[in-house]
């Protein structure tokens, strides 16, 4: 299947989003489809697959012109669009969101159970993943989640696949599996359209790629004949330098102190330091137990036996409200369920967590509040129309932004940063860090838990590697290296 999407525009409540926007997909490639975070990338998708409607343009599909007018229609011709935002049921099994509308009956109209948990079972063995159908899609990861989804798009005889950031929460394991997977259906004559903020992805597995910047067409190029830096500087306008800011803070003592931590059959006898001015990285493969260990601390999640001890004093964090009131922010790692009120302005995100400032005799202060919000939407450089628009429709580096200010504002002793610039693009990506060096040599320790091994090595002044619930090794930046992180964080000893 060709695609040509031509000339395309759209604008909401008089906001233009995409201007003159477009690509043309050939038969058979996987096509890369890039731009900051705000450029238009998944509206442009949207309106080719019938979510929106154009304000202008065309979209050709083999030769002829077409409007789809929902997402059903677009299916139906073989476009199957797998969102970033994951669209599950989490209360049915894996088997019933995959047939969730297209149940599998038998000849007397029953659902027939037995067959769908065959063909279940078949697509999951294709993706090489372990999932049980009868597994509820509450008790699986998120990279687990994220793979039934895949799985769910794959039932349907696609002609284009559209995947937009499909790597964010998965292992490398399971990332190789979805690349293996692509290869495959790109030999059997599948379009792929690959989104993704990831840059050694995009070379490693697609063939052409198509830059937007500010919802405008800016170029189409052959992978072999471009280079990461071209790639950036088509997409910001400007060569973007070092990717991470030189780390230049003073580390002074030890403020926050974790000692055998344990909750029985998560993690166990976790003990680690955080100094003032520091970057501790925490490392390791999917279900290592690294998000759990900072829910742990954050008062998330009982039970838990250990100390925890800021500035030598212990301190319990039975709830979020403790741990906040002994200095410890949490920045999420799902910003759209638990970081955000996505239907709240950036006003009221920013604010809740700061009412004991703008608030005087449990009155919100009004003036207090837009001095505070505006700082924010300032001094990290939030793209928006007005501190009144709601978070919703701001770009994933925004919206994560968004976050970073409402728990900055808190003044944290200790900032845990859990993913923090997942589904975020390259630009948006060095403001974040950039965001974490200040924060830093204002004397904040800091603790960074990322999938991305890069990130940590270009960040971290030393690094925690966790393997099944447990520390396997703590390396210093000097002598950190992907090889030895991986040893570690795969249950191996560095020799």
């Amino acid at each position: 299947m060709q695609i040509e999407v031509r000339g395309i525009n759209k604008s909401f409540g008089g906001n233009p989003v995409l201007k003159n926007a477009g690509f043309v997909l050939d038969s058979g490639e996987i096509h890369a489809l890039m731009g900051e975070n705000g450029a238009g990338k998944s509206t442009l998708m949207k309106i080719l697959t019938g979510e929106y409607t154009r304000d202008a343009g065309t979209v050709v599909v083999d030769g002829q012109e077409v409007t789809y007018r929902n997402v059903q229609e677009a299916e139906k011709a073989g476009i199957v669009f797998i969102h970033q935002e994951l669209n599950v049921l989490f209360d049915l099994t894996v088997e019933e969101n995959m047939f969730l509308g297209k149940e599998l009956t038998t000849r007397f109209g029953i659902c027939d159970k037995g067959a769908m948990r065959k063909e279940c079972r078949r697509v999951l063995d294709l993706l090489g993943v372990e999932i049980n159908p009868a597994e509820r899609m509450n008790r699986l990861s998120v990279g687990q989640q994220q793979m039934v989804e895949i799985a769910k798009a794959l039932m349907v005889d696609a002609k284009v696949l559209i995947m937009d950031e499909p790597t964010s929460a998965l292992t490398q394991k399971e990332t190789e599996i979805l690349f293996e997977v692509t290869r495959s259906l790109k030999a059997r004559g599948v379009s792929v359209v690959y989104i993704s903020h990831r840059m050694e992805e995009i070379f490693e597995l697609c063939d052409r790629i198509t830059v937007l910047r500010d919802g405008e067409y800016i170029g189409t190029k052959k992978i072999s004949e471009t280079n990461m830096n071209e790639v950036v500087k088509m997409m910001i306008g400007r060569e973007i330098g070092e990717r991470y800011p030189e780390r230049k803070a003073k580390i002074g003592d030890v403020v926050f102190e974790v000692k055998n931590l344990t909750c029985p059959g998560v993690f166990e006898n976790i003990s680690f330091q955080v100094r003032a001015g520091q970057v501790l990285g925490f490392a390791g493969l999917m279900g290592a137990g690294r998000t759990e260990i900072m829910e742990a601390i954050f008062g998330y999640r009982k039970p838990v036996t250990g100390q925890i001890l800021i500035d030598g004093r212990e301190v319990h964090n039975s709830s979020p409200e403790a741990a906040m009131k002994n200095g410890i922010g949490f920045i999420t790692e799902d910003r759209k369920v638990q970081g955000l009120m996505l239907d709240q302005s950036i006003a009221k995100n920013i604010s809740i967590a700061n009412l004991g400032k703008i608030s005087k005799h449990g009155v919100l202060g009004k003036e207090a509040e837009d001095r505070l919000v505006k700082q924010g939407i300032k001094e990290l450089s939030i793209k928006c129309f007005s501190e009144r628009q709601h978070t919703v429709n701001l770009s994933g580096g925004n919206q994560q932004k968004v976050i970073f200010a409402k728990w900055i504002y808190t003044d944290p002793k200790i900032l845990i940063l859990d993913e923090p610039t997942r589904g975020v693009d390259i630009g948006a990506k060095k403001e974040i860090y950039s965001i974490i060096n200040d924060l830093a040599s204002k004397g904040v320790a800091v603790i960074m838990v990322s999938s991305e091994l890069p990130e940590v090595l270009g960040m971290a002044d030393q690094i925690v590697v966790v393997h099944e619930g447990t520390i396997t090794g703590f390396v210093d930046r000097k002598e950190a290296n992907q090889e030895n992180v991986m040893i570690l964080a795969t249950g191996g000893k560095i020799k």
